[in-house]
This record gives structure tokens, sequence and C-alpha cells, in this order.
């Protein structure tokens, strides 16, 4: 049964608040039942204003299963609900977190095929940022591409690969994977490019500066290059990777990564906005966004 005294309203959630979990794994009862009238309004703008967005540049994978799951400008979804159709399909489950949680529980969690969710909701005026992840960004954002097989075979992968990666003291390697693909990754179709990563899918403004703006590089995805090149954390991106197809995820479930992480050891990084010879370049960026900031 949900726990009633959890504070779904708090203002700082998971590490950024200093939250001490219950339980180890840091899940919490998602206590759908205690959403106010206004936390489900503010779901309600969020989701009418993104859909326009993401029609037209989400890619093909992407609608497909935010179509065939229960989220809609109804309500925030109820996860159980989520899980029942996710795990029927791909074998995942929704389990709510209070934010963001510590490294080894977030792989845990992919690796067993549980994708954890912040289960609060921004307020009005943060429509357009957050510190950390809410049900918004990890519902709306993420889950539908969890409905892909291939998606969700790489996700699994990222989880068991992360716990290996933490433990060698080469996380940040791998973690540029995760946020090239996964959070701001591009995808070729044949239409032209498409947005799969939820970071983008998610966002309002950058649904529009990843695929329409001059500023930013778009360069065909190459793994090494990517695990060597570093990323903006408080704006948009510098520069965005394309993958080939969705399916191109399938090699990366099943790479080794052992011998990357030796041969990388030692090399210099690349910078957000650098673009190389060996680059396949679909758009070489003006880089004003950023020139102006």
């Amino acid at each position: 049964m949900d726990d009633p005294s959890f504070n779904i309203a708090d203002e700082k959630h998971g590490i950024v608040g200093g939250y001490v979990p219950e339980r180890p794994d840091w899940t919490v009862p998602q206590n759908w039942h205690a959403y106010t009238p206004d936390e489900h309004a503010v779901w309600k703008v969020l989701f009418d204003r993104q859909i326009e967005r993401v029609r037209g540049r989400a890619c093909q994978a992407y609608l497909d299963g935010l179509n065939d799951l229960p989220i809609t400008d109804a309500a925030i979804p109820d996860f159980d609900a989520l899980s029942e159709v996710l795990t029927a399909k791909t074998g995942w489950q929704v389990v709510a977190v209070p934010g963001m949680v510590p490294n080894d529980v977030f792989f845990d969690h992919l690796a067993n095929r549980r994708f954890p969710a912040g289960q609060f909701i921004r307020k009005r005026h943060q429509l357009d940022y957050l510190q950390e992840p809410d049900v918004f960004h990890d519902i709306f954002g993420h889950v539908p591409m969890m409905m892909n097989p291939v998606m969700a075979d790489f996700m699994q992968a990222y989880g068991e690969g992360g716990l290996r990666a933490e433990k060698l003291g080469v996380l940040d390697r791998l973690a540029r994977l995760y946020w090239y693909t996964v959070e701001f990754g591009l995808v070729e179709q044949p239409e032209g490019l498409r947005i799969f990563g939820a970071g983008i899918l998610s966002s309002f403004t950058e649904t529009v500066f990843a695929l329409d703006d001059a500023s930013p590089n778009r360069i065909g995805f190459d793994l090494k290059r990517v695990m060597r090149t570093e990323y903006r954390i408080d704006e948009f991106q510098e520069s965005y990777f394309v993958l080939p197809s969705i399916d191109s995820l399938f090699d990366l479930a099943r790479t080794d990564f052992g011998p990357i992480y030796d041969e990388l050891s030692g090399q210099a990084d690349f910078r957000p906005s650098d673009v190389l010879a060996s680059d396949r370049v679909f758009h070489r960026g003006s880089g004003a966004y950023h020139a102006a900031l």
C-alpha cells in the first residue's frame, strides 16, 4: 500500500535534497492517489505542449512506444499500469524513486530491467528547467523507448556495464555513451534526422534546438569518439551524435568494453564543440548559441 506520509511536494528530492532512503534500492511508493489536481494540471501543460513538439521530430520507435503505453494528458501516469504493458512487451517495469539515486543503485535497477523514475513533478515555475529528472522527464522522455526491444536490451546491458565500469574506475567514459545516446541521441530515418534521446524529447526548447538550430554540430556516431567527448550539463549540447538506426544499439549492447577502456586510457578528451577531420558531419554548427553565453 502507498505510504501517505511520503511528501511528493518537497522542493528538493533524491541526492540533491539529501534524501536518506528507507530501502537500500531507493524505491518509494509512487502514491499516485496523493498527486494533487494542480500536479496533474502541470503534467497536462507539459504533455500538451511537448506532444506538438515531438511530432515530426521524434523517431518512429519513440512514437510507437508512446502510442502503445497508457501515457496521455489526462493525468500523471500510474507506474503499475505502465509496468503491466512494459513487462508484457520487453520485460521491463517502472519503479518509483525520489529523484536522482546513487550510481550503483541506478545501474543495478537497469541490470534487472527496472527503470527508476522520479515520482515527483516539477512546479509551474520550473516548466522549462529542473535540476534533476522528475516524472515528466522520466516517463514522457524515457519510457516510450523502453517498449523497443533493442533499446530494452541496450539499457539492461548498460546497467551491467555501469557496475563493471564503476569498479574499474572508468565510469566517466561509459557515462558519455549514455549521455550522447539515451539522453541526447539522434538517429537517421529515411525522412531525415530524428530524436530518440529523452533529454531532448522532454525539453520544450531543446527539441527544436537539437534538430533545427544552426548552432550545434550533428555528427555521425562513433563509439570511441563519443567516449572521448565531454558534454554540457547545464546548457544545450554543442554536438549531437547520430546513430544510423536504433537497431545499431544491438551491437553496442553486446560490446566488450574492457579492451576499449584500455585503448582509451591516457588519450586526451575532445571538447563538446570539436569537429574532427575523421567525423562524418551531417551539419557543422555555427556555435553561435554558446558563443553568446
